[in-house]
Order: C-alpha cells, then structure tokens, then sequence
C-alpha cells in the first residue's frame, strides 16, 4: 500500500492506532517501531527508528530488541500494523509457550506467522544475523530455534491487510462482526 499504510483506514480508525490500542491493552510497555519519523502517529507513544534500510520488518526487531533493552525486558512481541484481528490472548498464549525457545512463533491454517512473535530480546544474535545479510524474519526465528506454535481459529486472527484488495476484505470482516 506504500509508505503511509498505517494511516489507511478501517472502521473509520487508522490501522497503526488499531494497533496501538490493542498493543497497550497488553502491556504498559510499548514503542512504535518506524522507518522514519514522518510516519509517527500523534500517538502518546515511544517511537525507535529502524537502525537499517531497505530490508524489512527484521530492523523493526532490532528497533525493538534495542527499546526493550533500554526498559530491562526480556521478551519483545512485534506485529504489524497491518493485522488488525490479533487475538487479544495472543501475548499470554505465546508466553506461556516460550519455555526456553528463542521464540514464539503462532501458526495459523499452516501459515508461520513471523509479524506476530514474541521474541526473547537477544540483539546481539539478531545483529549478527543482519550483518551477515540476513533479513527474513521467518529465517532468523528458524535459526534462533523458535518453538512453533499452532493457532486454532475460525477465521485467520493474523489476517494482514497489507493492499488495498485486502483492506476492503477487512472492512467486510469488521462490519460482519459488529452485527
């Protein structure tokens, strides 16, 4: 969608606050991880900029992995701004998951679902793997040895409305739901 897909909306709220709203309802410790500062939200939110262009969602980890170490925790979860039906037990789920995985990785219709992981914060594994070039998040949590976990659900809870085609879909869902 380019450049301002966390401004695009659905239900008459911009995906990046949908988002945000949900991220806050887990946690009191949350950052908005950007390419640059023109895409911040007027959110009351910390915002990281991606240390490294060009390569994907893996900088957002590294933003993140460097916020959360700045706040002395442990285990970061990313999604995107693009998933507008997280599972609000997503957090607990996967974190009663982890055990001693580098990762929790859901896995939903057997789809990996990388945008939506709780990592353990470990920025020294994650460097080296984006020094070597590395820029698949799915590759880094395979490598890191995540623990997948299956995700049952009616509908795909990590539907990603990341085109327009996609967002109408989105909006359909939403306006479903609500009757």
């Amino acid at each position: 969608m380019g450049g301002d897909k966390p401004w695009r909306a659905l239900g008459g709220k911009a995906l990046v606050e949908r988002v945000a709203d949900w991220a806050l309802a887990q946690s009191d410790c949350v950052a908005l991880a950007l390419r640059d500062r023109h895409q911040a939200p007027a959110l009351e939110l910390p915002v990281v900029l991606d240390r490294h262009s060009g390569i994907g969602p893996i900088t957002a980890l590294a933003s993140a992995f460097d916020f959360a170490e700045t706040k002395a925790c442990d285990y970061v979860l990313m999604v995107g701004c693009d998933q507008p039906f997280l599972p609000t037990d997503l957090l607990s789920h996967l974190g009663s998951e982890i055990g001693n995985a580098a990762a929790a990785v859901p896995v939903s219709n057997g789809r990996e679902q990388p945008m939506a992981t709780l990592w353990r914060t470990d920025s020294e594994s994650l460097a080296k793997y984006i020094d070597d070039g590395g820029q698949s998040l799915r590759r880094f949590a395979k490598d890191v040895g995540a623990k997948f976990v299956d995700w049952d659900a009616d509908e795909d809870p990590f539907f990603n409305a990341n085109d327009q085609h996609a967002l109408a879909l989105a909006e359909r869902r939403l306006k479903s739901a609500v009757r």
